[in-house]
C-alpha cells in the first residue's frame, strides 16, 4: 500500500473510531485484512448520513449535497480521485474508490444508501411494513451485503440472511429511539400498525404512552424477532472472526430488543441501551450460542 493510500485508509478509520454506533464499525473482531475496507465504507457512508439528517440546510439543499456526494462515488469507482489532496473528504474516496476497484464491489448498494439517506429528508412517517422494509432494504441491508463481499462471501443465501439481520438491526434502532425520533418529528411505527391498536398520535402529542401504543410496539418488536430468527443463518455461515463479530451483533441487537420489550411503556421517555453489565450475558450467550433456538 503506498503511502498516500495508507493516510487515505488511516482517516476513514479515524472516523470510524470518533462515532460510535449500535453496530461494530472495523471492531478488533474482524479480520485485520476487512478492517481498512469495512472503514472507507463507513467513512462514505457516516457523512452522507451527516448530509441527509444533521444539516440545517433546507431539503433542496441537503437533496443536492447527496447527488454531489454520489457524483464524487460514481468518480471514485473510476479511479478519478484527488489522490495528492489532504482533505478529509478526498482521502475517504481514496480509500473508497480503492477499496470498490480492489474487491469489485457493486456501486448500486451504495446508490441504494445515498437513496435512503434522501428519503430520510422528506419521509417522516410510513403506511405499511411494506414501506418500512423497503426503507430497511436500502438503508441497512447494503451494509450487510458490503461486509459479506468484503470478506469474500458471495453466497445469496447468505446475502438473504444477512438482509434480515441487518432488517432487524434497523428495526431495533428504530424502537429503540421511539421517543427521541417522536420528539424529531419522525415515527417509523407503521400507520396500519397503530391504526389496527386504536392508538393515536394524539396521545403521543400529549406525552401519553397508551396501552394501545404498547400493542403497537408489541407487533413491532415480534416482526423484528421474525428478522432475527432468519439472520441466525448468516452468522453459522461464515468463518473466523467474522462468525464472532456477526454473533455478536446478532446478540448485541436480539438483547437490545430485548431490553425494548422490557421498557415498552417507557420508550417514549427511555432509550433502552447496552452497557458493560451486560458484557457477561452476551459472553455466556455466545458460548452456549450453538444451543440457542432460533
Amino acid at each position: 500500500m503506498t503511502p498516500s493510500l495508507a493516510a487515505a485508509y488511516a482517516a476513514c478509520a479515524s472516523l470510524a473510531a470518533s462515532h460510535y454506533e449500535n453496530f461494530p464499525v472495523a471492531s478488533r473482531l474482524l479480520p485485520a485484512r476487512m478492517r481498512p475496507h469495512i472503514a472507507a465504507v463507513y467513512a462514505f457512508a457516516r457523512i452522507a448520513d451527516d448530509i441527509a439528517d444533521e444539516g440545517v440546510d433546507a431539503t433542496e439543499a441537503r437533496q443536492a449535497g447527496l447527488r454531489a456526494w454520489q457524483e464524487r462515488l460514481h468518480a471514485a469507482a473510476k479511479g478519478e480521485v484527488a489522490r495528492e489532496s489532504s482533505a478529509r473528504d478526498d482521502l475517504i474516496f481514496v480509500a473508497l474508490g480503492h477499496t470498490i476497484r480492489t474487491l469489485d464491489l457493486p456501486v448500486q448498494l451504495f446508490d441504494d444508501l445515498l437513496s435512503a439517506f434522501a428519503q430520510d429528508t422528506t419521509t417522516t412517517r410510513y403506511d405499511s411494513w411494506d414501506d418500512v422494509f423497503e426503507y430497511c432494504r436500502r438503508s441497512a441491508n447494503p451494509v450487510g451485503r458490503l461486509v459479506l463481499l468484503i470478506g469474500g462471501y458471495r453466497d445469496e443465501a447468505l446475502h438473504r440472511s444477512s438482509d434480515a439481520l441487518c432488517t432487524a438491526l434497523q428495526l431495533t434502532n428504530f424502537w429503540q429511539d421511539f421517543g427521541r425520533d417522536w420528539r424529531a418529528g419522525r415515527l417509523y411505527v407503521p400507520h396500519e400498525v397503530y391504526d389496527h391498536a386504536g392508538a393515536s398520535l394524539a396521545d403521543l402529542d400529549a406525552g401519553r404512552f397508551t396501552p394501545a401504543w404498547a400493542a403497537a410496539l408489541a407487533e413491532c418488536v415480534a416482526r423484528t424477532r421474525e428478522c432475527f430468527a432468519r439472520g441466525r443463518l448468516v452468522c453459522d455461515g461464515v468463518q473466523g472472526r467474522l462468525k464472532i463479530e456477526l454473533r455478536f451483533t446478532w446478540l448485541g441487537g436480539s438483547h437490545i430488543l430485548d431490553r425494548v420489550d422490557q421498557l415498552r411503556t417507557r420508550l417514549l421517555l427511555d432509550r433502552p441501551a447496552l452497557g458493560v453489565g451486560d458484557l457477561p450475558t452476551l459472553l455466556w450467550r455466545a458460548a452456549r450460542w450453538e444451543r440457542m433456538a432460533a
